[in-house]
Order: structure tokens, then sequence, then C-alpha cells
């Protein structure tokens, strides 16, 4: 079992009574002293001519959850299973290199925009902006270099708290976007062991935002288990239908008598066969936006896992890694292939600058992006 940071806290108690001396000695003193801080960083390599550090936070019930900068990307989150085994909930690459090579947004924080935009375009205040289209003929998650690819400037206000702040300005024009818009991120990891992440912005230009984060889970911690077996509850009535480019039509539907009717807890592979490609699609939260609330439930009887969402966000895109094709491995080597993980991904709707009828994503000058969502793990 993981030591806790109060036992990490008595061992150097002990260390440091003894009268012992030397540079043997010394360096324990040290590393004990690294494992009592909550924050700690090492280097990770280098990418555009830019430092790239890996972060990792501990809590004091001994989650363990790995940030790096590069994409402000949530790489790892070590928990304990039923049986006391510990291993990582999350999917995603080996090394820095695996993320360099474009994998499919493997835990990164999206933007400016996430989800899609319809016909890589929209029209504001009478302007037409044009984005990169890397969806076919539409953009996704923010463009050919989203938020996802940037490194962003870490701050870490207290190395005793388990918390680290990300911050990023995007340029006027940056992936065709008007306005400069300054981003700030924030990972807490609590002691109930949730992570919680809280997403700010502004800008001096009117702007489409949309922030969210692309963490795939597996709560086996095994990526050889398929995901189809994980249940999956979702307090939606509704959701938003697709076309073929999976670019919502507009219309906000009723879940009854779909397979998208998660309102109660459902088995994901029962019912994926009666959607084409598997689901990839937004639902309409019955919780009211702005308010902090859980919104769904993800649990595995494998590894005895829960986990719960909750968001200020009025919509949850749930994707069921229908296109992981097996070309990026884990740590262990094991192959990332199709329904090996899943995202929850707390949003605004798709295509919203094409939607009138959705929620507004336009952020204004003098008025503040904020959103929060918190992913909440236990064990029985």
């Amino acid at each position: 079992m993981k030591p806790t940071l109060i036992e990490f806290a008595i061992i150097a108690i002990f260390i440091t009574s003894c009268n012992e001396s030397g540079n043997k000695t010394n360096a324990v003193n040290t590393v004990v002293q690294q494992q009592v801080n909550a924050v700690t960083s090492k280097p990770w390599g280098t990418t555009d001519g830019k430092a790239v550090n890996l972060y990792t936070l501990v809590n004091k019930s001994g989650d363990t959850v790995t940030i790096t900068n590069y994409g402000g990307t949530l790489v790892s989150w070590i928990s304990k299973e039923k049986n006391g085994k510990y291993s990582s909930v999350l999917a995603g690459p080996a090394d820095l290199q695996g993320y360099l090579k474009n994998p499919p947004y493997f835990g990164a924080t999206i933007g400016r925009y996430g989800n899609r935009i319809g016909g890589a375009s929209f029209t504001l205040d009478g302007k037409k902006f044009t984005l990169p289209a890397n969806n076919g003929k539409n953009t996704l998650h923010g463009g050919v270099k989203g938020f996802d690819k940037v490194v962003w400037d870490a701050a870490i206000a207290d190395s005793t708290i388990p918390s680290i702040s990300f911050s990023h300005l995007s340029p006027d024009g940056d992936q065709g976007f008007p306005g400069n818009l300054q981003v700030k991120v924030t990972f807490t990891l609590t002691d109930l062991n949730e992570i919680k992440i809280s997403y700010e912005a502004s800008t001096d230009k009117p702007t489409p935002v949309n922030l969210t984060n692309h963490s795939y889970f597996n709560l086996t911690g095994d990526v050889a288990n398929l995901i189809l077996d994980h249940k999956l509850m979702i307090a939606a009535d509704h959701y938003t239908p697709v076309n073929r480019e999976l670019i919502p039509t507009g219309e906000i539907a009723t879940v009854q008598s779909t397979p998208f009717d998660f309102r109660t807890a459902t088995k994901i592979g029962e019912r994926i066969a009666l959607v084409p490609g598997g689901y990839d699609h937004n639902w309409v939260l019955n919780s009211n936006a702005g308010t902090l609330q859980e919104v769904a439930v993800l649990s595995d009887s494998l590894s005895g896992r829960t986990l719960v969402v909750s968001t200020t966000e009025p919509g949850l895109q749930f994707y069921s890694g229908n296109f992981l094709d097996g070309m990026f491995t884990t740590a262990s080597g094991t192959a990332i292939r199709k329904h090996s993980a899943l995202c929850l991904e707390t949003q605004h709707f798709p295509d919203s600058p094409n939607k009138p009828e959705f929620p507004s994503t336009i952020l204004i000058p003098g008025k503040k992006y904020t959103s929060e969502t918190v992913y909440k793990l236990s064990v029985k």
C-alpha cells in the first residue's frame, strides 16, 4: 500500500531525530521532503523550444495525479481498486513523445472551442470567421493547433496543497478566432479523491469559448478491458441528434425509447450497436447551468470503482472511444483500441456559434468566462 502524506511526515520526523550524518542521511531527508510536498515536478522534455514538465499531485488518501503543461493534460490518476491494487483510471501514451504524435486528445484541455463547429466557420456581429478544417470540412476541438498542442505556463501557489494552475494567452486570430483570449485552468486533487477543474477566460473582442477536458477513462485500470461493461447514468431527458458528420441538426430530442436513454444506470455495450459508429453525442443536462450539480455516474464491477461527474455546464459529451485504433500504447505496452476507454466531456453544445437556438458560447469584453467540473472517484 502507498504511505499517506501523514505517514511520510512521520517518517521525516523520525529520520530528522536520528543522530545520523553524512550524504546518505541528507539524501534520504531530501527524498522524504519531496514526498511530503503535495505537488512536485520533473522535466519531461521540450517542444516548440519550451520546457515541458510533469507535475505530480498527491492527496492524504494516497491518490496520485500527474499532469503536464503540454496541453494542460491529465496524464494519469492512480487510485486504489476494491482489492487494494493501485492503477490509473486514465488512458494515454507512456511519454511526451507519444503526446506529440497528435493522439486523440488524451487528457488534454480543449479550446478555444471544444467539440465541432460545422463548416469550419461562424458569423459573429455580421462578420464571417473562417477556421481551419481539421475534421472533414468541420473544425474539431479548436483547430489544427488548439489548446491541447501548446505549452501552458504553470503556477504552484502552495506546494503543500495538491493544486496547480495553467495559463495561456491565445492571440487575436489564433486558429481564426477573434480576440486576445486569456485562459486559466486550475486542477485540484482533494482528499475526497476528486479532481476539480476550474476554468477562467477573458477577451478583448467577442469570441466563442467552450472549454473542456478530454480525459479517457477506464475504471478497471487496464485498457485491455473494454469499457462496454461499464455502467453509465446521465441525468438528461434530451440529447442533440447529429448528422453523418456528427454536427448537431439543431433539434433537441427526447431520449425516451432510444439508445440514448441513460437516466438509469445501463451497460454501455447493451445498446451501442443501435448507434451507428457508437456514442459521440451531446446530452442536454437536466441540471441548472451555472450551478455545480451531479450529472453522470460511471461504475465498473471489476474494480469496484465509481466515477461521479458534477459540472456547471449545460451539456455532456459521451464518447465511447469509437476512433481509437491501437496506434497508441500505455506505459505497460497495452494498445489503446476501440472502446478501450471513454470520455465524459462537460461542455456547451457543439456548433453553438451556428445554432442560435442553443445556449450562447459568446464571451464579450468585460465579462469573465467561468466553468467548473468535478470528477470524483470512490471504491466499494
